[in-house]
């Protein structure tokens, strides 16, 4: 008896796959697109906020030095993508209102004001992140659910043709595990998105804790500054 050839060709595979097959890689090939588009959302909103950041913080060096707080104010309002520009624009406006209330009161309110700026931001980095997050964990598991049920109607159809052997088993299960293979090209690019995408998050939180940080001491110094000032004015009046 002739031995049964078996195509191995990835063309022949998908088109014995049945409809149910279909369904589970339609539904991966559309958590692939989603995934994708994810990716290229984040990646860009990433890159233009890293750009305009540099280019807020060269314009606004000089400013700062030479103690004008308000056209740094309106030079944040320029960038709205730059996390920076954000942190400054919060901790500038605070210090604004409140520089007449006292030392403890200034410091406690912009660095209220930098914490929930910076909160606020990540947030909004993060947005689309659990997407990819849930792509990649469900993903594997979708493919296998279809490898599963693939696997169950092979024998199924062996069991009701009274028909078996290992090329039998092969062929069904060849089929089956498609979507698996095709589950697992899905999940393993958004994880490592995922992963990538997370750790530039923490480097734009650092730099935005930093940020903060250095500016409530450049306020608190510059209010210092202008008391000694103060206070050397009105002793020389005496």
């Amino acid at each position: 008896m002739q031995a049964q050839t078996i195509s191995t060709s990835p063309l022949d595979i998908l088109q014995t796959i049945g409809g149910f097959g279909w369904g589970i890689l339609t539904v991966l090939l559309i958590m692939s697109v989603i995934s994708i588009g994810i990716m290229v959302n984040r990646y860009r909103y990433f890159q233009r906020a890293k750009k305009q950041s540099a280019e807020f913080a060269e314009k606004t060096r000089e400013l700062m030095i030479q103690g004008r707080v308000d056209d740094a104010l309106t030079e944040s309002t320029h960038y709205g993508h730059s996390h920076l520009a954000r942190v400054y624009a919060a901790v500038i406006g605070d210090y604004i209102g409140m520089r007449e209330h006292g030392r403890e009161a200034l410091e406690n309110t912009m660095r209220r004001a930098a914490d929930r700026e910076t909160v606020d931001v990540v947030q909004e980095l993060k947005r689309g992140l659990s997407g990819l997050a849930s792509i990649g964990a469900t993903a594997p598991f979708v493919g296998l659910f279809g490898t599963v049920i693939g696997i169950m109607n092979a024998f199924f159809g062996m069991a009701k043709a009274g028909t078996g052997g290992f090329a039998a088993v092969a062929g069904g299960t060849a089929e089956a595990l498609v979507n698996t293979a095709f589950g697992l090209f899905v999940a393993l690019p958004a994880v490592w998105a995922f992963n990538y995408f997370l750790s530039r998050v923490e480097r734009f939180s650092v730099e935005m804790s930093n940020t903060g940080s250095e500016l409530v001491d450049y306020f608190l110094k510059r209010d210092l500054v202008r008391s000694g000032d103060d206070i050397a004015r009105a002793s020389g009046e005496r």
